[in-house]
């Protein structure tokens, strides 16, 4: 696939990086000569340094045969107008804008065919914003996922010495919880993936990827670990557009206070929340303020501010003072890979948990959602089986008859009633897929994509 991405930025160069690597051919455009240089040293794509408003700046990255436009400038307007472009000059197919103001996202006739004739807009901020509050939600977890519109989640955990399950092979979840149907995709030991199968014991410090129907989260979270009680103390460094959204997500429902250093933001940021979040104003890295605040007393500590190094030290800090949790955005991805054994529970980097919007629209065949996991390394996406027995390859099959590549794990299918309502199924190696099923895949290697693209594409018989 041709695909022009626009700004050189993180999430830029994080969606070039991962497209890059399955064999596309990427087209990088932004103003600033020496990012791109640099882009272009470590990554094999071409660069074109220029405004991407400009129709010849598109031309020259070859807007004429591209198939998709990827626009995450820093700006919203250089997005939309670039998108609007490459739909009435260049009549490119696919139109993508990452977008930051809520405005655009409320008033779809703006973005969409007539105005700036986007297809798909994304949001970042607001991606991390619903990442952080599903955490919230379930804290034992390192990561939940939903698919099927919510029907399934794929939860990351990792297991603790004396886990009722820990030490005992998978088998052993038929026995714990007769009723409840779950499916353990994937361990990882380390950065040693191991495909499980009935016989595999689970040790303690393992990163266990399970699936299940949403409504069951809690009990396959009890197998693993220790049920911590629930959040409700929380407090946020950072007021930006994360910590803002975040802090207007959680309401009232939670005892929020949140850091900021400006005090003029601090002011909007008070006339924006809800009268029972504390704003402060001051340095989060600051131990006096910390103290000042019951920091010790905080179920949860979210550092979100700009700067890394800040991030990474008020969680230490806060977690040193006695916070039981703490989460760090983290947008360096060398530094959040040093943070895995360290005093931070969770590193998020915004830009690999946007690239699963991102991938959603790219990936060929029927894909609905994709999920970046494991910093990149792995993915999980969700598929839908189209055609018959004699145009697909997946419909008709059992999963034990449909050749998977290495690492790949068909974990659950979506199956739509005829009444409209679905039914979650946990797949096991006799479960036969059927047209139109939504199927929850888990890569333990992304290079295997293109393999399980290729196994959801229709036959031209189907037609």
């Amino acid at each position: 696939m041709k695909i022009i991405i626009l700004g050189a930025g993180r999430v830029g160069e994080s969606v070039a990086a991962s497209l890059v690597s399955e064999l596309n051919d990427i087209t990088v455009v932004d103003t600033d000569p020496e990012r791109l240089a640099l882009l272009q040293d470590r990554l094999d794509l071409r660069t074109v340094a220029g405004n991407g408003t400009h129709p010849t700046t598109l031309e020259h990255a070859g807007a004429n045969d591209a198939d998709m436009l990827i626009a995450t400038a820093a700006k919203d307007e250089t997005n939309l107008v670039a998108c609007q472009l490459a739909a009435r000059v260049f009549n490119i197919p696919t139109r993508i804008a990452r977008v930051r103001a809520p405005e655009f996202q409320d008033h779809p006739e703006i973005t969409g065919a007539g105005g700036f004739y986007v297809d798909h807009l994304i949001c970042p901020e607001q991606t991390v914003c619903d990442y952080i509050f599903k955490l919230i939600e379930f804290p034992e977890a390192l990561q939940v996922l939903e698919f099927g519109n919510g029907r399934v989640s794929l939860i990351a955990v990792r297991a603790y010495a004396g886990g009722p399950l820990v030490q005992h092979p998978i088998r052993d979840l038929r026995q714990y919880h007769p009723s409840v149907d779950l499916r353990v995709v994937a361990i990882f030991r380390g950065d040693r993936p191991i495909t499980p199968d009935g016989g595999t014991l689970i040790e303690a410090g393992d990163e266990v990827f399970l699936l299940a129907a949403s409504e069951h989260i809690r009990t396959a979270l009890s197998d693993l670990r220790r049920m911590d009680k629930p959040v409700r103390r929380i407090m946020i460094a950072g007021g930006g557009n994360i910590g803002l959204r975040l802090a207007r997500a959680l309401g009232s429902r939670y005892e929020v206070k949140l850091i900021e250093h400006s005090q003029r933001r601090c002011e909007y940021l008070a006339s924006q929340l809800p009268s029972s979040t504390l704003v402060l104003n001051g340095d989060s890295t600051n131990e006096e303020l910390l103290a000042d605040e019951s920091v010790g007393e905080m179920d949860l500590f979210i550092a979100l501010t700009n700067d890394d190094e800040n991030n990474i030290m008020s969680c230490m800090l806060a977690r040193r003072m006695g916070a039981r949790r703490v989460i760090a955005l983290i947008n360096r991805v060398a530094y959040a890979e040093l943070m895995l054994d360290s005093k931070i529970d969770i590193a998020i980097v915004p830009a690999q948990t946007t690239i699963g919007q991102l991938l959603t629209h790219v990936r060929r065949g029927d894909i609905v959602a994709v999920h970046s996991l494991r910093r990149g390394a792995a993915e999980a996406l969700e598929a839908i089986a189209h055609g018959d027995a004699k145009s697909s390859k997946v419909v008709g099959r059992r999963i034990e008859e449909i050749d998977l590549p290495r690492g790949a794990t068909i974990g659950a299918i979506v199956r739509s009633g005829r009444n409209g309502s679905s039914e979650v199924i946990i797949a096991h190696h006799d479960t036969v897929i059927e047209s139109e099923d939504h199927v929850i895949v888990f890569l333990e290697n992304k290079r295997s994509i293109p393999q399980v693209e290729k196994l959801f594409q229709v036959g031209v018989r189907f037609f």
